[in-house]
């Protein structure tokens, strides 16, 4: 069998089990009944019973987490921290963000010729010092034909930016916590009105 036709089967297959769900899985609600706000289509879908659980199906306990990106401080403070240079790879899921190359230091006189990258990799969710590992590329090229040298170097750089995002992803964590706590307190009178 080719590539081309096994594709071919898996898809028609993926359709009749789709279809086999009922002609309710092909309808779409109206946009007056979808909230606006993420947090509330979240919570909605949640108290509809919406979602698909593998639950041991996959083997293994009970299943990986996957936290969307918005709600990891670390992810989302590396990536505030490096904005003032684009990314060539921000990979979530794989725990990567890679910037683009960009100018070095403008004091030194062979700056127009040396160029830095940063890789940030995410060893946890964690907001911890292990939890965060940061490399820096440099690339100095001595000619204009391209002829350029690539290495990876030790730089009070890293532990500047490793000690930015450490800082801001504490912020984001307590930020955090506080807005759960009031969600709980919330629903806590919510739950005594009831009685």
């Amino acid at each position: 069998m080719t590539k081309n036709l096994k594709f071919k089967i898996l898809i028609f297959s993926i359709f009749l089990m789709l279809n086999a769900c009922g002609k309710d899985f092909f309808t779409f609600p109206s946009a007056r009944d979808v909230p606006v706000d993420s947090q509330e289509r979240i919570e909605k879908n949640i108290e509809e019973g919406r979602g698909v659980s593998f639950g041991n199906a996959l083997g293994g306990g009970s299943g990986g987490v996957f936290d969307f990106a918005s709600s990891n401080e670390m992810w989302r403070a590396s990536v505030e921290v490096l904005d003032f240079v684009s990314f060539t790879n921000a990979s979530y899921s794989g725990g990567i963000l890679i910037t683009d190359w960009f100018s070095g230091n403008d004091e030194d006189q062979n700056s127009n010729n040396r160029e830095l990258k940063i890789t940030v990799r995410f060893l946890s969710n964690e907001v911890r010092a292990d939890g965060i590992k940061i490399i820096i590329h440099e690339k100095i090229c001595l000619s204009s034909n391209g002829d350029c040298k690539i290495q990876k170097i030790k730089s009070e750089i890293s532990n500047q930016i490793k000690l930015a995002i450490l800082k801001k992803a504490t912020i984001y964590k307590e930020e955090n916590l506080t807005k759960s706590s009031k969600k709980v307190k919330k629903k806590r009178k919510g739950v005594k009105k009831n009685y």
